[in-house]
Parts: C-alpha cells; sequence; structure tokens
C-alpha cells in the first residue's frame, strides 16, 4: 500500500468502528493514512488510534474525494447514501451492513471462505459483507459441507445488545441498574425489556412475514455465499435478543448428506484456521462468548450427534460480534481491495 493511500472509516466511534481502527493499527497502518469519519453528533469528538489519536469528521458525500477504501460500519440507511457516494470519487467501498447484501451487483465476501472474489472484475467498486451469525455460521458448516456434504442448518442464535451498537450497550447498561434499583425500565431500542429477559425477536419483522429481517438475512447471505463456491444449502433459524453486552452464542443443527463419526465431525472442524474447536465438555470446556473477546476464530465445541438420526449434528459456537465477525472482516477484505490500487 503507497504512503499516499489514504482510509476512511465511516462509524469510528461506534462498536465496530473503533474495532476497525485496533485492528488497523494491529496491521501497522500509519495513523497519517486513516481518517475517521462519523455522524452529525459525532463530528468534533476524537478516537483512539494506538497512541495517536484521530478527530472524527463529518461523514458526508464530499469528503471521501482523494481516499482510496472506504470502511463502512454505519447503519443500512447511511451506508446505502455514501456507498454510491464514495465510489464515485474513486474509493473502494467495503460495506459491513445490511444495506447490500440482497443486491447480484455488489458481491458478498466473507474472507476466509471466498476471498478470491475481492480480485475478480466487478460491477461496481464496492463488496458487502454479511452479518456475524452468517460469518460464524458459514464458517462452522463449511468443513462439515467438504468432508460430508451438508444439506440444511438450523441455528439459534443468541445476540448480544451490542449487535444494536452503542444503544443497544447503553440500554442495557441502564436497564440492569433500573431493575437492580426496583425500577421497571422503558425500553426504547428493544422491542421489549431486555434487561433479564429473552426477547424472541432481533430487528424488524419480514413485510408479510413471520421471519424478522434479521433471520431472513442469514438464509440469503448464505445462498449467496455457497453459490460462489458451487453449492446450495439453506440456512434458517431464530434470532433471540439476550442480555449480554458483546459476543453471540449459536446452537446449530447440521443435517449431513453422509452421516459420520462424532470423532470424524470433530477432526473435520479442526481443519479450519477460521475455527477453534473447544469440546472437552467433561472438563467444563466449551465455546462462551466471553472467550471470544477479540478473537479472529470462531469458537465451536459441545458436538453432538443423534444415534436415531446419526446425519443431523449439533453443535455450539460463539462468536465476538464487534471484531471477527464485522471489523476483521471489514479490513480483511478492505486491505486486499486495496492491492488492486496500487
Amino acid at each position: 500500500m503507497k504512503d499516499d493511500f489514504k482510509i476512511a472509516v465511516v462509524g469510528a466511534t461506534g462498536v465496530v468502528g473503533r474495532e476497525v481502527l485496533a485492528a488497523l493499527h494491529a496491521r501497522d497502518v500509519p495513523a497519517e493514512q486513516v481518517h475517521a469519519f462519523g455522524s452529525e453528533r459525532s463530528k468534533g469528538l476524537s478516537v483512539e488510534y494506538g497512541e495517536d489519536s484521530l478527530d472524527v469528521e463529518r461523514a458526508v458525500p464530499e469528503a471521501f474525494r482523494g481516499m482510496g477504501l472506504v470502511l463502512l460500519a454505519t447503519p443500512a440507511e447511511a451506508s446505502r447514501t455514501l456507498a454510491p457516494a464514495a465510489q464515485a470519487a474513486g474509493a473502494w467501498v467495503v460495506d459491513v451492513s445490511s444495506a447490500f447484501r440482497g443486491d447480484g451487483n455488489v458481491p458478498l465476501v466473507l474472507p476466509g471462505f471466498n476471498t478470491e472474489l475481492l480480485g475478480a472484475t466487478m460491477k461496481g467498486r464496492m463488496v458487502c459483507l454479511p452479518s456475524a451469525v452468517t460469518t460464524a455460521s458459514v464458517h462452522v458448516v463449511e468443513p462439515l459441507r467438504r468432508a460430508f456434504g451438508v444439506v440444511r442448518a438450523q441455528v439459534t442464535a443468541m445476540m448480544s445488545v451490542s449487535s444494536a451498537g452503542v444503544r443497544g450497550v447503553a440500554e442495557l447498561e441502564k436497564q440492569t441498574a433500573d431493575l437492580m434499583s426496583g425500577r421497571e425500565p422503558d425500553p426504547s431500542v428493544f422491542p421489549h425489556r431486555v434487561g433479564f429477559n429473552l426477547v424472541p425477536q432481533v430487528g424488524g419483522f419480514m413485510v408479510g412475514s413471520p421471519w424478522t429481517e434479521e433471520e431472513g438475512g442469514w438464509t440469503l447471505e448464505a445462498a449467496r455465499l455457497f453459490a460462489t463456491v458451487g453449492d446450495a444449502l439453506v440456512l434458517a433459524g431464530t434470532a433471540v435478543q439476550v442480555p449480554s453486552f458483546y459476543g453471540h452464542g449459536l446452537t446449530l443443527n447440521v443435517q449431513l448428506k453422509k452421516a459420520g463419526p462424532v470423532e470424524q465431525v470433530r477432526a473435520a472442524l479442526k481443519t479450519s484456521p477460521a475455527l477453534k474447536v473447544l469440546d472437552t465438555p467433561g472438563e467444563r470446556i466449551y465455546p462462551m462468548p466471553m472467550l471470544v473477546t477479540s478473537d479472529p476464530t470462531v469458537h465451536v465445541g459441545r458436538v453432538r450427534a443423534f444415534p436415531q438420526a446419526p446425519e443431523w449434528v449439533t453443535l455450539f459456537a460463539a462468536v465476538d460480534n464487534a471484531t471477527r465477525g464485522a471489523a476483521l472482516n471489514l479490513v480483511e477484505a478492505g486491505l486486499k481491495l486495496a492491492e488492486r490500487a496500487v
């Protein structure tokens, strides 16, 4: 990457944006090449970048002139406006929101799965990324697909409040304090109180459908990703908002085309560099969200099979939704695209 190559991190004050900055710094990208952008309310703030700090500029279309790469850690509404502007300014763009995941003209890329698309011919100058749940699910399913073939995977995702950004974290903090003080909180970010509760709804429901947009997104994203490797399988399930701050937990039921002993399933999972297998339940060793903080791998364990239906395998996985599920995908895809600018 040239010394004058500039990278814009949009949404730099948010949960994912701060992790993007940390990941760029860890890869020795100089502070003078990184520009932090945020909304109007973030303008004038500063964010840490190693031992340096970056002033936050307002994210407006004209701000992208001279940028070589724009990393969008923004809500879908903002991405729909800013992504075309960044491309028009000549930048490569990576978007982590749901804005373009259903657009066949925008490649859906999961680094470590279909990374080769980042070097392929594109209609535009941008790619989009899957959600954190899809990221974890695909990384778990892929080595099983290679070893046994997979028909479908069912997932129950227990999603932390940071999936709703800093507002979600703040709401759980306030609700916890209220409930511990005997006050009944009034929810605003989530449809019901999430403090000391489970809510079987994450995001809005799709029009005329019993599925939420989050759940429908997994099915769409998985279908698009596996199509790039010439396969077709169904990923579907239920999203549950849980009262934890960071890290998602996933129960996966995977139907294999060819049943194999649990030992072979575990061995297949261990072949993936995207996974860390923690599966000694007798010693209380298994994945938990508290263990994945800042870990670039997806943790997987509790591997079981039904004796009556050996083609079905049940697993539990955990992923850091802010880092592996978003920020690291943004940075890895972005720096790969930056090579095309050389």
